[in-house]
């Protein structure tokens, strides 16, 4: 069965929906024994939490009549209720959970390196709640002692998220996310820092600046408490016009373009250039393994390989500060398409990769025109009209390229922890991609600021 507890309480199996129980009550109980799965909840706790402390001489007798209801009613779907040492416990084994997923995803996130994956990780796990936890089936005060951790876990979520999305240059993302929050509690100074962050890289300083002056005054007001060392600095750093705010740190390995950072090259080809835009192909991610942290890297990466006009990308990017949603929804496609494209090139038997590639190459043909180019030699040229997906289907037609040359057979995958880049090999000799620093610590390389 599948159960979901945050938001209104609900029960499923196979998709279907079920019925559990028809008082409240019984619900209630049964969340509980839900939120404790695997742990003895004595029938003293239940009788506390179902009555507020207020409970009946009859209480007892009570929580066994709706434990046998209940029990009557799931045991059909697997689920079982377990009397033992004064108490109940139910056995989660088989079944789903959904504020066990919720922990799982956000432990998932706590602990992977790479902003991309924790990013996403923190997605799925916010994506489960659907309202306050057991919305319909317990009041603000038992729901204030049953969740006060996921509760609490919940805004840490918050909090991560966004300073991984600052972390991949998503500062429009961190403002859409935090403005409703932010203002909402101000003792959640890292909350608080990381909308102000934002902020200041969308360009609204001024903006910044109040929310830290209404986050001090509601601290002092409420808790007699002035806002810590972190967030103070923060705001001091802003009124010296600290430049060092407006971007995130560079990765490694990278090379300044303008206002980004890119990867150093190690192959010339584009499409194989596109895949090493990625450093963690080959293990755990490391910080900074990630170049494409923003739709605006993406399209200075693509004039920087002469995928593109300089004036068009001057486009792009403008046209990604007026559609920022579709900007990022670009952004992910260049993301799960690199993945597939290096599949294609690293795997000769990955039919499905090939597929997905030549999909996207297909798309960049249609939108592509034969003109007249420098030396009156013709060319194909991805027509303006592709708009924010201009980057990727240029990728894809130069990847399509590559499949169909001999020379893609020449592809070596660099074997260092944490590498895993592409580079074409025509001696057969070379196994390390030309940075030769695969194996070293992160911490040993220079990185500039």
């Amino acid at each position: 069965m599948e159960f979901q507890l945050l938001g209104s309480f609900e029960a499923r199996h196979d998709g279907a929906r079920v019925v559990v129980a028809d008082r409240r009550q019984e619900r209630c109980l049964l969340s509980i024994l839900l939120l404790e799965a695997g742990q003895v909840v004595s029938t003293d706790r239940l009788s506390d939490l179902l009555w507020d402390g207020d409970a009946s001489a009859s209480a007892r007798r009570t929580i066994h009549t709706y434990v046998g209801r209940i029990r009557a009613r799931l045991r059909p779907y697997g689920l079982h209720i377990d009397t033992r040492h004064g108490g109940y416990v139910l056995d989660p084994g088989g079944h789903t959970i959904d504020t066990e997923d919720f922990i799982a995803l956000c432990g998932h996130a706590r602990a992977t390196a790479d902003a991309v994956q924790r990013v996403r990780h923190y997605d799925r796990a916010l994506a489960l709640w659907h309202g306050p936890l057991l919305a319909d089936v317990a009041d603000d005060a038992l729901r204030k002692r049953l969740g006060s951790r996921l509760g609490e876990l919940r805004m840490s979520a918050l909090e991560q998220r966004a300073e991984a999305h600052l972390e991949l240059g998503e500062h429009d993302k961190v403002v859409a996310d935090l403005s409703p929050l932010a203002p909402r509690h101000p003792e959640r100074e890292r909350l608080v820092a990381a909308q102000m962050t934002g902020l200041r890289r969308s360009g609204r300083q001024a903006e910044a600046l109040d929310l830290y002056r209404l986050t001090r005054q509601a601290l002092v007001n409420r808790l007699g408490v002035e806002p810590g060392t972190g967030l103070r600095t923060l705001y001091e750093r802003m009124l010296r016009g600290d430049p060092r705010l407006d971007r995130p740190p560079g990765p490694v390995y990278a090379v300044r373009v303008g206002e980004e950072w890119l990867p150093w090259s190690t192959s010339g080809h584009p499409a194989l250039e596109f895949c090493n835009t990625y450093a963690g192909w080959g293990g755990p991610p490391l910080p900074g393994s990630e170049w494409l942290r923003s739709y605006s890297t993406l399209a200075v990466w693509a004039g920087h390989m002469d995928l593109a006009e300089d004036w068009v990308v001057s486009g792009l990017l403008k046209k990604a500060l007026q559609e920022p949603n579709d900007a990022a929804a670009v952004l992910r496609e260049a993301r799960e398409f690199r993945t597939r494209l290096y599949a294609a090139l690293t795997d000769i038997d990955d039919v499905r990769a090939f597929k997905a590639v030549a999909g996207a190459a297909e798309d960049a043909a249609r939108n592509s025109a034969f003109v007249l180019g420098e030396g009156r030699l013709g060319r194909w040229r991805l027509s303006p009209s592709a708009g924010l997906r201009l980057p990727v289907l240029a990728v894809a037609r130069s990847a399509a390229e590559l499949l169909a040359d001999p020379a893609r057979f020449m592809i070596r995958v660099c074997p260092g922890e944490g590498c895993g880049w592409v580079f074409p090999d025509e001696s057969g000799r070379r196994r390390w991609c030309s940075l030769r620093t695969c194996g070293k610590d992160v911490s040993t390389v220079s990185r500039s600021d």
